[in-house]
């Protein structure tokens, strides 16, 4: 006897397919068909092979990558341990607990562009507000252009990308540390267990998973960061803060290189693709050893 088989929930399914396969599936299509011609703002193109892959490995493209992953790393380590510390405050019986948590927000209610170009104008040398403090403390001499010089520039932008993701981590896990069942803390407690102890033991093993999830998240975000980097240096001064997104920016739109900017794009899903395979290895193995050790 054949089992009949609806198809009603196939068909409701149909919307939501069609807008992926537009919206993300045939980009990306183009986006790999681009990357093999030489197309332009010319009305024709041609197909070049891999002369735009070719091209991207002559160029600095091993620079512009290593200082991409450094770039991400030392943002992401960052947002992740601001995060829990916040995270683990929030969750403490303080005073004054509710209004603290309403501050967290404004970095990640407004929108970036926005508080981006209010960093510009703390990072400006003759009015900005961290220059001024700085002389004022005596740390500086005189004014200083934070973003006129490539170490500084680079560590402002990882400043200002850090402020701009640190409340989701904070909020994401504060949620899942409101979701630990206060019974374990309480039995361990009651076994004598000191409060850095019970955060190594019970806090960091059942909060592995989120501390794991938004930890690729953020990398994801982080490496396609574009605003904050455009609005404050455009990849400079002289290319010391170009990531990979800036880079292909410049290569497809700024140049009016489209195939070349889509085999940059490609290096770019490629990298992410291969660093996401990696970090799921080296997660599950370091779950698997915390579960252990607890």
């Amino acid at each position: 006897m054949k089992t009949r088989v609806d198809s009603f929930p196939y068909l409701l399914l149909i919307p939501a397919f069609l807008l992926t396969v537009t919206i993300v599936a045939w980009p990306l299509f183009e986006t790999f068909r681009l990357s093999f011609t030489n197309a332009s703002l010319r009305p024709t193109q041609k197909y070049v092979g891999f002369e735009n892959y070719i091209e991207i490995f002559e160029d600095d493209f091993w620079e512009v990558m290593s200082r991409t992953f450094i770039w991400m790393f030392i943002g992401v380590s960052l947002k992740m341990i601001m995060g829990l510390i916040g995270a683990v405050l929030l969750n403490a019986a303080l005073p004054g607990r509710a209004v603290f948590r309403l501050l967290v927000m404004p970095p990640w209610i407004v929108p970036v562009a926005i508080g981006v170009f209010m960093w510009t104008w703390m990072y400006n040398g003759q009015f900005g507000m961290i220059s001024g403090l700085a002389q004022r403390i005596g740390l500086l001499s005189g004014p200083f252009e934070f973003l006129a010089y490539k170490q500084s520039s680079f560590i402002a932008t990882i400043v200002t990308d850090v402020w701009v993701g640190t409340p989701l981590v904070t909020l994401y896990l504060l949620a899942s540390l409101q979701s630990i069942p206060k019974d374990l803390y309480e039995a361990a407690w009651t076994d004598g267990a000191s409060r850095f102890y019970r955060f190594r033991r019970v806090t960091l093993p059942l909060l592995a998973p989120a501390i794991f999830t938004m930890g690729l998240l953020s990398a994801i975000w982080t490496f396609n960061s574009f605003e904050v980097i455009w609005i404050l240096t455009e990849g400079g001064p002289r290319g010391a803060t170009t990531t990979m997104i800036i880079d292909t920016y410049k290569t497809a739109i700024s140049r009016f290189r489209f195939g070349e900017g889509s085999a940059r794009a490609v290096m770019i899903l490629i990298s992410m693709s291969l660093f996401m395979v990696i970090y799921l290895i080296l997660m599950a193995r370091s779950a698997r050893k915390l579960g252990k050790s607890s």
